[in-house]
């Protein structure tokens, strides 16, 4: 079986998969229970000044019938005392030494503040330390959490005073909240940071009760944005995780956070770039026991791929993300029909029509009239392959030899090169 145990930023744990800060980390009840089922690890939910949360604080999106598609949420951090979530961290950390037990911190931008939870902290036995610079409601309106991760010079500054005081690993979670994700990484290296991860939840206003014309969630009359999270933001998340693990100015380890609720989407993070996963929404809605499912699926993926352990597999897709203008705009690929399969529901047709390039006329066959594809006039985009109901019915066939690829950087430089005579 493949090795799913991971070193990640000299914290060790038994697989890759880790609790993310947030509700399922609240207490060591909790935790010990997470353990229990299977989790590799797990990220405390954030300590600081303790606050008093709002009732109620989530609200929810679906797509069909899939509940909580995306989650949204305006809880803010821990509201125990310190001192009780420090004493049962101790004791998490002392019943299962081999797993990884991180505590997120969050609190005032004042070195001392930071200084002082540190160290209480790391007087527990943790493994290392994850400073919340993501959180995008309550505490970012205190000077805390994304108004920190927005500011790249915050980020190093607050980095750095934490440096001076942990002798354990200091992971810095970033805000999606910002124009390029790039910046505050980059920024947070430079603080010394051992290791990233990403992504936090997403600035959002879940939608309006049109009966009562209250927004969600609904406190006495009135609400207020929140962070977004679960299956809907994997695509921003993995597109940030890629772009971190690409730029050679971030080279810490990278705990991919954002919509992952199956082993696949564990196994497209740790292809682009990530060395673990941090798990939130899924289990609030699945509870701890998918971890399983978790554990068992990328073993035997990794298994029927050759891979010997996570290492080995981490990263394996990340060179194959690139630019726009570095694509091959030679690739030809056209829709092709298996009419045997089709049920003639003409979706193809219409998206076509109506979406995309009008190329897939319906034609009078034996009787019947069928979506044709004209070759000539397809452009590739997919879309009809994406709206068929029916697998395996539109298939996308390439017509190119990929003898001479041709990219737009290429193309330009072509364009600008100087003439005889010039």
């Amino acid at each position: 079986m493949a090795d799913l145990s991971v070193d990640f930023a000299g914290i060790k744990s038994p697989n890759p998969f880790w609790l993310a800060s947030a509700p399922p980390t609240n207490m060591g009840s909790m935790v010990e229970r997470a353990f229990d089922a299977g989790w590799g690890g797990a990220v405390w939910k954030t300590l600081g000044e303790p606050i008093r949360n709002v009732c109620s604080r989530l609200a929810s999106v679906d797509m069909g019938p899939q509940r909580m598609m995306g989650l949204n949420n305006i809880e803010l951090i821990t509201d125990r005392p310190l001192d009780v979530n420090l004493r049962e961290i101790r004791e998490v950390k002392r019943k299962y030494p081999k797993h990884a037990l991180i505590v997120s911190l969050m609190v005032e931008s004042k070195r001392e503040a930071w200084h002082d939870i540190v160290k209480r902290s790391e007087d527990t036995g943790c493994d290392g330390f994850e400073l919340n610079f993501g959180c995008p409601h309550g505490m970012s309106e205190r000077g805390m959490g994304a108004a920190m991760g927005q500011v790249p010079d915050y980020t190093c500054m607050v980095t750095e005073w934490v440096k001076e005081a942990a002798t354990l690993p200091v992971i810095v979670k970033l805000t999606p909240n910002v124009t390029s994700i790039n910046p505050p990484a980059r920024a947070a290296v430079r603080g010394g940071a051992d290791a990233l991860s990403l992504i936090n939840t997403i600035n959002s206003v879940m939608g309006v009760n049109l009966d009562t014309l209250v927004p969600h969630p609904n406190v006495n009359g009135m609400a207020a944005h929140g962070g977004y999270c679960g299956p809907a933001v994997k695509p921003i998340a993995l597109n940030m995780v890629s772009e971190l693990a690409r730029d050679p100015e971030v080279s810490v380890p990278i705990s991919g956070i954002g919509g992952i609720s199956t082993w696949r989407d564990a196994a497209e993070f740790l292809a682009l770039g990530a060395s673990n996963v941090q798990v939130c929404t899924a289990v609030m809605h699945y509870g701890y026991r998918i971890v399983e499912d978790l554990i068992d699926g990328l073993s035997n993926y990794l298994d029927g791929k050759g891979y010997a352990s996570v290492r080995d597999f981490v990263g394996v897709s990340a060179p194959r993300i690139t630019d726009w203008g570095a694509l091959d705009l030679n690739y030809k690929t056209v829709a092709r029909i298996d009419h045997a399969k089709c049920i003639q529901c003409n979706l193809c047709h219409i998206a076509c029509e109506d979406g995309a390039h009008q190329c897939i006329p319906l034609v009078q066959m034996n009787g019947t009239r069928y979506p044709v594809v004209d070759e000539h006039e397809c452009v590739g985009c997919n879309l009809c392959y994406l709206v068929c109901p029916v697998p395996g019915c539109i298939s996308m066939v390439r017509l190119d030899d990929g003898t001479q690829p041709l990219t737009w950087r290429e193309l330009t430089t072509q364009r600008e090169a100087p003439t005889a005579g010039d």
